[in-house]
């Protein structure tokens, strides 16, 4: 199983290292990996003049599964926008076709206090977010800023194709299947012609799965039931913009974003594995990242990509007992727990293993 590993920028090598020790513990249990290294956002400015280099392109398309770690930093916010960090992550993710991203936010017992929320209204959360990742306004064309009337006009366009909307609600329905059997589709249909196709076409998409129940919810409604009622929900579809907004806030319901995985897959299962949290650059390098939901994103990898759902449980498993165990990174701390560094906490759930 061939796996490249991109560590990127800020604190991203360091929680990379902790999830490769996981799975180079699985080797134990008889499983091949082949895990090498490559550059992705600014690391790869910073060495090779471009956030998604000519080699990393190669090695991720070579690979069987791709497992990140984190883009960006303020060092970079000054460069051109094509040469911008980012700009490696939208590139990667176009390049494979990695149009389905799955963000997981549930929250763990231990961890309800830590929620911003009341412990009785988070209390056994457990929501996928299915967005739809390489199309809508982030990649629409025409886009730009020009200039009309003696002043700059700024510019995008939002554009979904009948068959991108049918494979993103292919992958919701069957996500459901294996949960509660619910679908919320979340649009703007009451403002946008775009999301208006959206809202039809998910209709017609849930014709084949009559066993799992469809509604739908304008994204300014879902955002404040996520916040008042988010229990309601199972699993969540929707599009590029709304799916970034909306699974940031579902983060943050579970007490810190350092918690939850993500997997952005292709058409044949392909995957790009990375923490929901961004690079944290103000941490960088002084060992107190939360490394857990990087290594939660190679149990996803280990479920979707390579179907090891044995391993899969077991990475999870060994993240439960370390939590229940009252081991704690600093965003998740509280008094009676234990502060571990980065490498401590990857320490823990190795032991567990």
């Amino acid at each position: 199983m061939k796996i490249c590993v991109l560590p990127g920028d800020g604190i991203g090598p360091e929680i990379m290292a902790e999830a490769v020790r996981v799975l180079e513990a699985l080797r134990s249990d008889g499983l091949k990996f082949e895990m090498e290294t490559a550059l992705l956002g600014g690391s790869a400015v910073d060495a090779a003049g471009s956030p998604y280099p000519e080699s990393t392109q190669a090695l991720a398309r070579a690979a069987d599964a791709i497992l990140l770690g984190a883009v960006g930093g303020p060092k970079w916010d000054a460069l051109p926008r094509e040469l911008r960090p980012e700009r490696g992550l939208l590139g990667i993710r176009k390049d494979l076709g990695l149009f389905a991203n799955l963000r997981p936010a549930i929250l763990y017992p231990e961890l309800a206090n830590a929620s911003s929320l009341k412990p009785e209204i988070v209390a056994g959360l457990d929501i996928l977010i299915v967005r739809e990742l390489t199309g809508d306004i982030y990649f629409g064309q025409p886009r730009g800023v020009r200039e009309e009337n003696g002043q700059r006009v700024g510019f995008n366009t939002m554009v979904y194709s009948e068959a991108e909307i049918q494979r993103i609600g292919k992958v919701a329905f069957e996500a459901a299947r294996k949960r509660d059997r619910r679908v919320c589709s979340v649009d703007k249909m009451n403002v946008l012609e775009c999301t208006q196709l959206w809202r039809d076409v998910m209709i017609e998409v849930s014709q084949d799965y009559p066993d799992v129940t469809l509604s739908h919810m304008l994204v300014d409604n879902a955002a404040m039931q996520l916040v008042r009622a988010p229990k309601q929900f199972d699993v969540m579809v929707t599009g590029n913009m709304f799916g970034d907004i909306l699974s940031d806030e579902a983060s943050m319901l579970t007490g810190s974003i350092g918690m939850l995985p993500s997997a952005s897959l292709d058409e044949a299962g392909k995957g790009l594995y990375e923490p929901s949290h961004g690079s944290a650059p103000d941490i960088a390098g002084l060992g107190v990242a939360n490394p857990l939901a990087t290594i939660l994103s190679a149990a996803m990898m280990l479920r979707y990509s390579f179907n090891l759902e044995g391993a899969a449980q077991r990475v999870e498993a060994a993240v439960k007992k370390v939590l229940a165990d009252g081991c704690r990174t600093g965003d998740i701390y509280e008094p009676g727990t234990r502060r571990m560094t980065t490498r401590q906490m990857g320490d823990a759930v190795l032991g567990v293993l």
